[in-house]
């Protein structure tokens, strides 16, 4: 089941493919976590949203501009 609002007539947005996509791999990641796929999958999502790149797991936020 997708998480993603319905919306009728409206295809999912990119950032709802990626964010069903990180949900769907942290849920079925039974005991080890992926860290490298998951990492593909926040760029994926950051595209989509517009944002140049994601923090890497352990970094300070980068300002807001």
């Amino acid at each position: 089941m997708s998480s993603s609002p319905d919306r009728p007539g409206t295809p999912p947005s990119d950032a709802d493919a990626a964010n069903d996509a990180i949900r769907a791999l942290v849920d079925g990641a039974d005991g080890q976590w992926p860290a490298e796929e998951y990492e593909r999958l926040l760029a994926d999502w950051a595209a989509a949203v517009g944002d140049a790149a994601p923090l890497a797991a352990g970094a300070t936020a980068r300002p807001r501009s």
